[in-house]
């Protein structure tokens, strides 16, 4: 009798897919799990029936008869499969979806969040997990913001820039709500914003290549922005964090949330955008902040300032595109001090770096053109300058098509600047000969005649 009794049960698995349990194994299960002991527990036959069953139901997604077959298989065999946890979550969401009873639908939920938590206990993963728990605590106790707020939280810890959107939303939304009940302090808002903004930033750069992906990051980006609105406007965010500032001048981390958030938002003309980044590269100097301090003082023509940090930051930066946006601002800044030399010295830095940086010839070209009126002693009252500056128009032009009707354009200007031809004939001097600019430039050119 008992043989004949295996006998039908395992005829039974048979034909109820036991197909599927392998599939589920090679995929699912071979995940190291969080706890130890036997895979099917200790009724191996009767695990691997009840999980057949249950799974044959809830791929008909018959729920209903699913439940009693699964109940056993969490019960008894937890380690059984990941799928228990994940067929588990649609099996009892089903069931608080459809009762009407309102003390037996706080239990189901009660359930559900089981669920999550002994998934986590078996088979980890727990950011991610947490965060599945989060979204349906959310959905089914929407008022029970202080329940849900820890959860969501913890999983964007844990998952950082792995969290998954859905999660960084209703993270972001639990932490208005933790503010409107008086539990957090308005600030906290600010920082989780700054939180939800990397993740959603670093996701849209990562998926920049799949479609599908994109638009979900970019309507994620679009939600928490929407939901930040309020709270976004210059005032309210520098209000927030004066008061912070003036308590910790020299708190990094905070430093490092004001720059980050009053950037992202566009507050960067404001007085406390101005300090904080300044403490911030006095603690922690980087090529960013001195690159950030050099801008600042520019735009308040603190010029010496300014050269001083952008010099940093030329010192600083690693990559070569950065590098060269340093130096070019930093020629400029030289070139506004009519510090020619020293400007000229940099745009040839860029030029090493890039050869084909038009922008650099065009400079160098300007700070000739500029000289003429310091560089008399030519006979000719400077005008020699402007060959040697339409030279670099010249070669602007051929090396970078992008700064051509730029170049074209100065050529145009500054030909006209050519002594004329009668004076280079009293000075013996002939159209085409090779001719050495003096001054500060000291290079050699072609003598050409007005036109």
């Amino acid at each position: 009798m008992k043989k004949g009794v295996k006998a039908l049960i395992f005829l039974l698995v048979i034909s109820l897919g036991f197909t599927g349990v392998t599939k589920a194994q090679n995929e699912e299960d071979e995940e190291k799990t969080a706890a130890s002991g036997p895979k099917y527990g200790t009724d191996s036959t009767t695990c691997v029936l009840n999980f057949s069953l249950y799974r044959e139901f809830a791929k008909q997604k018959n729920y209903k008869d699913a439940l009693p077959h699964w109940r056993w298989v969490f019960q008894n065999c937890p380690l059984a499969s990941q799928n228990t946890y994940i067929d588990g979550a649609r099996i009892i969401s089903s069931r608080i979806d459809e009762s009407k009873d309102p003390a037996m639908r706080e239990k189901y939920i009660d359930t559900l969040m089981m669920v999550y938590d002994q998934r986590i206990t078996y088979f980890g993963r727990e950011g991610y997990v947490l965060g599945r728990k989060g979204i349906d605590l959310y959905t089914y106790r929407t008022d029970k913001v202080e329940q849900i707020y820890p959860v969501l939280k913890k999983a964007v810890e844990l998952s950082g820039k792995k969290s998954e959107g859905a999660v960084v939303v209703y993270y972001f939304r639990s932490v208005l709500g933790m503010v409107d009940i008086g539990k957090l302090d308005k600030s906290v808002i600010v920082d989780a914003y700054d939180l939800a903004s990397d993740i959603v930033d670093h996701n849209i750069k990562v998926h920049k290549d799949d479609p599908k992906a994109l638009a979900n990051w970019e309507n994620v980006k679009g939600n928490i922005e929407a939901t930040f609105e309020p709270f976004a406007n210059c005032t309210e965010l520098i209000g927030i964090y004066d008061k912070k500032f003036a308590e910790k001048p020299n708190d990094i981390e905070l430093l490092t949330k004001i720059t980050s958030v009053l950037d992202r938002k566009r507050c960067t003309d404001s007085e406390l955008f101005f300090k904080a980044t300044e403490n911030l590269h006095k603690l922690q100097p980087s090529a960013q902040s001195a690159y950030l301090m050099g801008s600042l003082n520019l735009e308040k023509n603190n010029i010496s300032k300014a050269a001083e940090y952008m010099q940093q930051a030329v010192n600083l930066y690693e990559d070569d595109a950065d590098k060269i946006k340093a130096l070019n601002i930093l020629a400029n800044i030289n070139f506004n001090q009519k510090n020619y030399s020293q400007a000229r010295t940099n745009a040839y830095k860029i030029l090493q770096i890039d050869p084909n940086y038009g922008k650099a010839y065009i400079l160098i070209g300007d700070l000739y053109a500029s000289s003429s009126s310091m560089c008399t002693d030519d006979d000719m009252g400077g005008k020699t300058v402007f060959w040697a500056a339409v030279d670099k128009y010249i070669k602007a032009r051929s090396v970078d098509p992008s700064v051509e009707a730029d170049a074209n354009n100065k050529i145009s200007q500054f030909s006209k600047h050519f002594p004329p031809a009668s004076d280079l004939f009293f000075r013996d001097l002939n159209e085409g000969s090779s001719y050495t600019v003096g001054c500060w430039i000291n290079e050699t050119t072609t003598i050409r005649a007005a036109k």
